[in-house]
């Protein structure tokens, strides 16, 4: 079977982007192995920092979601790092006046359920590999907030 020119150029070009973002191309076709998700809770939550979820690695992370419940302000920030790098900083003020709250192609997305229930989502099309660990935190910057939740979806 001959794919048309257009096809194969397409399918190369997906499968070099993937290469060149440290993508497997077996993590592509197959999937990732060993899927689970791995839970943390702060509650109450006055204003701290707090490490909701440590993971030693290697590994692969898919998505993850924090949802902050009370507080007025959204001053808490939501805190990703692999392998000792930032990821993501940002408050759930922020991401609401920076328009993040449809979906989007940047790795944050803002949900709101309710006035007092927010939920801020990270997560994009490829996977984040870490070698190390992975370290999901959030830094309480106000008061009033009643718990934090964090779900994070992983792999290897």
């Amino acid at each position: 079977m001959s794919f048309p020119l257009v096809a194969r150029t397409s399918l190369t070009a997906l499968l070099l982007m993937f290469a060149l973002q440290g993508c497997a191309v077996d993590t592509f076709t197959k999937g990732v192995r060993d899927p689970q998700r791995t839970q943390g809770l702060k509650a109450p939550a006055p204003q701290g920092e707090y490490e909701l979820i440590a993971l030693k690695g290697p590994g692969t992370f898919l998505s993850a979601s924090v949802t902050k419940q009370g507080g007025a302000s959204d001053l808490t920030f939501v805190i990703l790092d692999i392998d000792g790098r930032n990821v993501v900083n940002s408050s759930i003020a922020a991401a609401r006046n920076a328009g993040l709250t449809e979906s989007n192609p940047y790795i944050l997305n803002l949900v709101k359920s309710t006035e007092d229930i927010k939920t801020l989502t990270i997560g994009q099309p490829s996977p984040l590999y870490f070698e190390k660990d992975l370290k999901l935190r959030v830094k309480v910057n106000e008061n009033g907030v009643v718990q934090v939740l964090a779900n994070l979806i992983h792999g290897k």
